[in-house]
């Protein structure tokens, strides 16, 4: 499965959750997807859609769902030592790694080699840690929904990306429609 796949198979599952997506075709292909106003599709900051998920989940009570890529995490890796550290039970931060820069043109990431975006998590501190495969996503994230515990999701997929246009919503329509959503929960 690439990782356009995983997000349909989730997109069910997450269509009524708060959601920060990565940056660039991550974004897009959620869009294309199951366009929702519950979904904050990240326009031009790589490696944030972690951080701010984060600092979401810190500051209200329903659950948020950060989707970030392994590219992304591994240019702001200081995210998962402050996840570890804080508390937001109401988080769940689902990384898809690909073992590459998606949205540039398929580079190898370093996850994609011998680095293990997992153990770098626990190394952090971080407690409730899941790695699957892609096809289990789905059922990693029921779980973690249902839950009442922190948790990072690696689901590890294959490299690729579909056609997908660009979002031509204006950024400050998303961030508006999406705060509207926050606070209505």
């Amino acid at each position: 499965m690439i990782r356009s796949e995983v997000l349909k198979e989730i997109a069910p599952v997450i269509s009524d959750q708060l959601v920060v997506c990565n940056i660039g075709i991550p974004s897009q292909e959620l869009h294309m997807i199951d366009d929702q106003p519950s979904n904050f599709y990240m326009l031009g900051t790589m490696g944030l859609a972690s951080s701010i998920g984060f600092g979401l989940a810190m500051v209200q009570n329903k659950k948020v769902i950060a989707i970030d890529g392994d590219g992304s995490v591994l240019t702001n890796l200081g995210t998962l030592p402050t996840i570890a550290n804080n508390k937001a039970d109401n988080f769940i931060l689902l990384i898809i790694d690909n073992g590459s820069y998606g949205s540039t043109g398929d580079q190898p990431t370093y996850a994609g080699m011998n680095t293990s975006l997992t153990e770098v998590a626990r190394a952090c501190g971080c407690e409730n840690v899941v790695e699957c495969d892609a096809a289990d996503t789905k059922k990693e994230l029921e779980k973690a929904l249902a839950g009442s515990q922190k948790t990072i999701i690696v689901c590890k997929c294959e490299s690729g990306n579909v056609k997908v246009p660009v979002i031509t919503m204006d950024p400050v329509v998303i961030r508006d429609r999406f705060m509207k959503q926050v606070s209505a929960s």
